[in-house]
């Protein structure tokens, strides 16, 4: 009984060793702040990291304007082909209510003939 008991007296020491260990080591590397002696470096390292940061902004904002031409550009080809159509869907509309009321609409005969030139080509 003895024996047992003995090792686990042993591994309880041995891990509190352990976990003594792991936070003498968190401790020694865990330093922050500034560090002596690098005054002029860090200097130059940070101009040249702004420079780089305002360089990258001035690219994205270069970016995301060309982007929103682009968008533009495309939502106003839309907007021309909805108008488009939407003037050929009131021609049709108009053709319909002219046949209703017993009348050849003006355009159907040069439309059926287009037709009709389509048809023998093919």
């Amino acid at each position: 009984m003895m024996d047992f008991e003995e090792s686990v007296m042993d591994q309880q020491d041995h891990e509190e060793t352990e976990a003594d260990e792991l936070r003498s080591d968190r401790k020694e590397g865990s330093k922050r702040g500034r560090k002596p002696g690098r005054k002029a470096a860090d200097k130059v390292d940070m101009k040249a990291k702004l420079e780089r940061s305002r360089q990258s902004a001035r690219e994205c904002r270069a970016r995301k304007k060309l982007r929103y031409q682009y968008l533009e550009e495309l939502v106003s080809d839309r907007e021309k082909a909805v108008l488009a159509l939407r003037k050929e869907l009131e021609k049709y509309r108009s053709w319909g209510r002219e046949l209703d009321e017993g009348r050849v609409p003006e355009g159907i005969p040069a439309m059926l003939e287009e037709l009709g030139a389509v048809k023998q080509e093919k």
